[in-house]
Protein backbone atom coordinates (compact mmCIF):
# COMPACT_ATOMS: atom_id res chain seq x y z
CA UNK A 1 0.00 0.00 0.00
CA UNK A 2 1.23 3.38 -0.66
CA UNK A 3 0.91 6.05 1.82
CA UNK A 4 2.87 9.36 2.80
CA UNK A 5 4.67 7.73 5.65
CA UNK A 6 4.14 7.55 9.36
CA UNK A 7 6.12 10.66 10.26
CA UNK A 8 3.91 12.17 7.36
CA UNK A 9 1.03 15.03 8.72
CA UNK A 10 -0.49 17.83 6.52
CA UNK A 11 0.55 21.27 7.71
CA UNK A 12 -3.06 22.50 6.90
CA UNK A 13 -6.20 20.43 6.32
CA UNK A 14 -9.31 22.08 5.49
CA UNK A 15 -11.76 19.34 7.21
CA UNK A 16 -12.40 16.63 5.11
CA UNK A 17 -10.43 13.04 5.39
CA UNK A 18 -7.14 13.29 6.99
CA UNK A 19 -6.02 9.62 5.61
CA UNK A 20 -2.60 8.95 4.72
CA UNK A 21 -2.88 6.26 2.41
CA UNK A 22 -4.53 4.88 -0.70
CA UNK A 23 -6.54 1.55 -0.93
CA UNK A 24 -4.79 -1.29 -1.79
CA UNK A 25 -6.74 -1.64 -5.12
CA UNK A 26 -5.78 2.27 -6.07
CA UNK A 27 -2.04 1.21 -5.08
CA UNK A 28 -2.13 -1.89 -7.33
CA UNK A 29 -3.09 0.29 -9.94
CA UNK A 30 -0.83 2.84 -9.75
CA UNK A 31 1.82 0.36 -9.42
CA UNK A 32 0.73 -0.82 -12.63
CA UNK A 33 0.82 2.59 -14.26
CA UNK A 34 -2.97 2.60 -14.76
CA UNK A 35 -3.78 5.35 -12.49
CA UNK A 36 -1.05 8.10 -11.11
CA UNK A 37 -1.78 10.55 -8.74
CA UNK A 38 -1.62 14.59 -8.65
CA UNK A 39 -1.72 16.84 -5.70
CA UNK A 40 -2.96 20.10 -5.83
CA UNK A 41 -2.90 23.33 -3.20
CA UNK A 42 -6.82 23.99 -1.56
CA UNK A 43 -7.42 27.52 -3.18
CA UNK A 44 -7.05 25.31 -6.50
CA UNK A 45 -9.30 22.41 -5.09
CA UNK A 46 -12.03 25.25 -4.11
CA UNK A 47 -12.39 26.95 -7.58
CA UNK A 48 -12.86 23.84 -9.35
CA UNK A 49 -15.54 22.76 -7.07
CA UNK A 50 -16.57 26.52 -7.58
CA UNK A 51 -16.65 26.44 -11.35
CA UNK A 52 -18.44 22.53 -11.15
CA UNK A 53 -21.06 23.93 -9.10
CA UNK A 54 -21.63 26.81 -11.26
CA UNK A 55 -21.27 24.60 -14.27
CA UNK A 56 -23.37 21.70 -13.28
CA UNK A 57 -25.36 23.02 -10.06
CA UNK A 58 -23.87 20.10 -7.84
CA UNK A 59 -22.14 21.56 -4.85
CA UNK A 60 -19.45 18.66 -4.21
CA UNK A 61 -17.45 18.13 -1.21
CA UNK A 62 -14.27 19.28 -0.74
CA UNK A 63 -12.74 15.74 -1.54
CA UNK A 64 -14.29 15.37 -4.31
CA UNK A 65 -13.40 18.70 -5.73
CA UNK A 66 -9.82 17.12 -6.15
CA UNK A 67 -11.28 14.82 -8.58
CA UNK A 68 -12.95 17.63 -10.36
CA UNK A 69 -9.95 19.68 -10.50
CA UNK A 70 -8.25 16.61 -12.13
CA UNK A 71 -10.43 16.15 -14.90
CA UNK A 72 -10.85 19.77 -15.30
CA UNK A 73 -7.34 19.94 -15.88
CA UNK A 74 -7.48 16.94 -18.16
CA UNK A 75 -9.84 18.49 -20.38
CA UNK A 76 -8.05 21.16 -20.85
CA UNK A 77 -5.07 19.14 -21.83
CA UNK A 78 -6.82 17.08 -24.64
CA UNK A 79 -8.65 20.84 -25.14
CA UNK A 80 -4.95 22.08 -26.36
CA UNK A 81 -3.70 19.06 -28.04
CA UNK A 82 -6.98 18.10 -29.99
CA UNK A 83 -7.23 15.01 -28.32
CA UNK A 84 -10.53 12.71 -27.83
CA UNK A 85 -10.76 11.26 -24.82
CA UNK A 86 -13.51 9.96 -22.16
CA UNK A 87 -12.79 11.38 -18.66
CA UNK A 88 -14.18 10.21 -15.99
CA UNK A 89 -14.44 11.18 -12.04
CA UNK A 90 -15.76 9.37 -8.93
CA UNK A 91 -18.19 11.83 -7.31
CA UNK A 92 -18.26 10.96 -3.76
CA UNK A 93 -20.36 13.10 -1.82
CA UNK A 94 -21.75 17.02 -1.89
CA UNK A 95 -20.84 19.37 -0.27
CA UNK A 96 -23.88 20.49 2.07
CA UNK A 97 -22.09 19.75 5.60
CA UNK A 98 -19.32 21.31 4.45
CA UNK A 99 -20.05 24.64 4.06
CA UNK A 100 -18.03 26.15 6.56
CA UNK A 101 -15.07 24.95 4.32
CA UNK A 102 -16.39 27.06 1.38
CA UNK A 103 -17.56 30.30 3.65
CA UNK A 104 -13.81 30.41 4.54
CA UNK A 105 -12.67 30.00 1.17
CA UNK A 106 -15.13 32.82 -0.31
CA UNK A 107 -13.41 34.86 3.02
CA UNK A 108 -9.89 34.23 1.85
CA UNK A 109 -9.25 32.66 5.59
CA UNK A 110 -8.22 28.99 6.53
CA UNK A 111 -10.75 26.86 7.65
Amino acid sequence: MYTLGMTSSPLHTCRGLRYHGDSPIVSRLVYDGVMRGVSYHQSEVFEAGQTFARTEGIIVAPETSHAVKSAIDEALKCKKTGEEKTILFNCSGHGNFDMAAYDAYYAGTPC
